[in-house]
C-alpha cells in the first residue's frame, strides 16, 4: 500500500494507467460470486444443522444472533454516515443504475428470481439470495432425500474457496496498483479518508463490544468481571492472528471454565460461526456507505434498506472463506450501482480493520452462549459451587 502511495504521488500519469490490474483482479473476483453464494447459502440454509432438529434452544441462539447483528449492522451504516470518512475520495457513481431509484414494491418484486440462471448471469445478488434462502429451506423440509443436493453444494462451496484463495493471490498486486492510481487520480487526500475510516471503525466496533455486548451482560445479570477475565485472552488471540479459528479453541475452553453448561456451549457457539459474525456485519455496512460516499452517491431510504437487508443475508456461512468481506462486498455492489472501482482501496486497510473486527467476532461468539445460558434460566457452575459452599 505505501508503495502504491508513493508512485501514485510520484508519477501520477502512470499510475493511473495501471487500474488495468485492479480491473483484472476484479473481473476474477465477480467470476466466483455466483457459485460462492450457491454453495454456501444452500448448505447454510439446508445442511448439517437440521432447523427442524433445533429446538426451544437453538431458535433462541437464531433469534439473539439477528437481533445482535442488526444492531451491528444499523451502528456500522450510522457510524459512517455521521463521520463521513468517504468524502475525501472521488471514485465516480454509476449514476445510470443509482438515479432509477425504485419505489419498494419495485424492488420487492425485482428481488424474486424468474430464473437463477439468468439471474447469476447478471449477477443479480438479491435475487441469488432469495432463491438460495428458499431453495435451502425446502432442501431441509425434506430431509435425506435432500442430502445429495447439499453434498454438491458443499463441494461447490470447496471448489470455490480454493479458487478464491488462486484469486487473492492477485491481491498485494492489485492493492500496489489500486492506491497508485487512486492517488495519481485523487492526490493525497485519499489517505486522510481512509485514516478517518479505519479510526471510525475502530471506535464503532469498540463501543459496540462496550455498550451492546456490555450491556447484553449486564442485562442478563451476568457477572462482568469474570466474564472479562474469561474472554481476553480469545480476543487477543483473535485480534493479533487476525483468525477466528486460531481463537476459537481457547473460546470454548474458557467459555467451559466460565460454568456455560456443555449442551449449551455445543450447539450456540458453532451456530454462531455461521450466524453470529457482528464484527464482520459492521464492517460490511460501513464498508458499503463509505463506498458510496466516495462515489458522491445519494441512496434513498428504499435503497439503503434493500442494502442492509442483502447485507444481513449475504453474510452468513461466510466465515470460512479468506477475504470473505471483500466476497460479500464484490456481489452487493454491481447490484446496487456502487462502483467497484472501490473495493482494492477497501482492500488496502483491510488488514488492519481485519484485527478489531475479528476481535469483536470472537466476542460475540463467547458473549452468546452466555446470554443464553441465563435465558435458559440454567445456572453456571460456579454459581452451583457457590450455592453448595453455602449450604
Amino acid at each position: 500500500m505505501v508503495a502504491g502511495v508513493a508512485l501514485g504521488s510520484a508519477a501520477p500519469e502512470l499510475s493511473v494507467q495501471l487500474a488495468v490490474v485492479s480491473n483484472i483482479f476484479l473481473r476474477l473476483v465477480k467470476s466466483i460470486i455466483a457459485p460462492i453464494l450457491l454453495g454456501l447459502l444452500v448448505s447454510a440454509f439446508g445442511g448439517a444443522a437440521s432447523l427442524r432438529g433445533l429446538g426451544r434452544l437453538g431458535w433462541k441462539s437464531l433469534l439473539y444472533f439477528e437481533v445482535m447483528t442488526t444492531i451491528a449492522l444499523l451502528m456500522g451504516w450510522g457510524a459512517v454516515m455521521l463521520v463521513r470518512p468517504g468524502d475525501g475520495i472521488s471514485l465516480g457513481a454509476q449514476t445510470s443504475q443509482a438515479a432509477k431509484a425504485p419505489g419498494f414494491g419495485e424492488t420487492l418484486e425485482r428481488s424474486v428470481p424468474n430464473s437463477i440462471f439468468d439471474s447469476m448471469a447478471r449477477g443479480d445478488v438479491l435475487q441469488i439470495v432469495v432463491f438460495c434462502l428458499l431453495f435451502g429451506i425446502a432442501a431441509n423440509a425434506i430431509g435425506e432425500k435432500a442430502r445429495p443436493v447439499l453434498s454438491l453444494a458443499e463441494s461447490l462451496s470447496a471448489v470455490a474457496f480454493r479458487y478464491t484463495h488462486f484469486v487473492m493471490c492477485l491481491a498485494p498486486p492489485a492493492v500496489f496498483c489500486a492506491m497508485a492510481a487512486t492517488v495519481g487520480e485523487n492526490g493525497f487526500g485519499v489517505l486522510s479518508a481512509l485514516g478517518k475510516l479505519v479510526a471510525t471503525a475502530y471506535v464503532t466496533q469498540a463501543l459496540y463490544a462496550i455498550l451492546v455486548l456490555g450491556g447484553v451482560l449486564v442485562l442478563f445479570r451476568v457477572p462482568v468481571r469474570r466474564f472479562v477475565d474469561a474472554a481476553k485472552e480469545p480476543f487477543f488471540i483473535a485480534f493479533g492472528t487476525t483468525s477466528s479459528a486460531a481463537a476459537l479453541p481457547k473460546a470454548l475452553e474458557n467459555m467451559a471454565e466460565f460454568g456455560v453448561p456443555k449442551q449449551v456451549l455445543g450447539l450456540v457457539m458453532p451456530l454462531g460461526l455461521s450466524f453470529n459474525l457482528a464484527g464482520s456485519t459492521l464492517h460490511l455496512a460501513m464498508a458499503t456507505l463509505f463506498v458510496a460516499q466516495a462515489a458522491g452517491m445519494h441512496l434513498s431510504f428504499t435503497s439503503q434498506a434493500m442494502i442492509l437487508l442483502t447485507l444481513k443475508l449475504t453474510s452468513k456461512g461466510v466465515a470460512g472463506i479468506p477475504r470473505a468481506n471483500f466476497i460479500v462486498l464484490s456481489a452487493l455492489f454491481p447490484a446496487y450501482g456502487i462502483p467497484m472501482e472501490g473495493l482494492p482501496v477497501l482492500l488496502g486497510v483491510d488488514a488492519v480493520i481485519d484485527m478489531i473486527r475479528t476481535g469483536v467476532n470472537i466476542l460475540g461468539h463467547c458473549v452468546a452462549p452466555v446470554v443464553i445460558t441465563r435465558w435458559e434460566g440454567q445456572p453456571f457452575s460456579f454459581e452451583v459451587h457457590n450455592l453448595d459452599a453455602k449450604r
